[in-house]
């Protein structure tokens, strides 16, 4: 991945696009930081002002800085995305 980029991932446990995506990016040791809307009501809210929805897995690609990080892609889906995310994942 490229090395300015940081990856959050926003998962349910029920949902198999979601044990998909995270099969993958361990498969292919892709580092990201899980967040499971589940387990606290916040993180959903998190994950909507990113996306505008509750649908998930929600891929939030973060861009680091000198002044922190800014939010330079997000995806709803992993497989209708997955030549996007991939392209970003794999620094291509």
């Amino acid at each position: 991945m490229d090395k300015k980029l940081e990856l959050v991932l926003y998962t349910r446990p029920t949902c198999s696009d979601c044990s998909d995506a995270k099969a993958y990016l361990a498969e292919h040791g892709i580092p990201y930081e899980h967040k499971n809307v589940e387990e606290k009501p916040e993180l959903e809210e998190e994950m909507k002002k990113i996306s505008g929805a509750k649908i998930v897995p929600v891929f939030a690609f973060y861009k680091k800085g000198l002044f922190g990080k800014k939010l330079a892609h997000q995806f709803i889906g992993f497989e209708r995305n997955r030549d996007e995310i991939l392209g970003l994942v794999h620094g291509k």
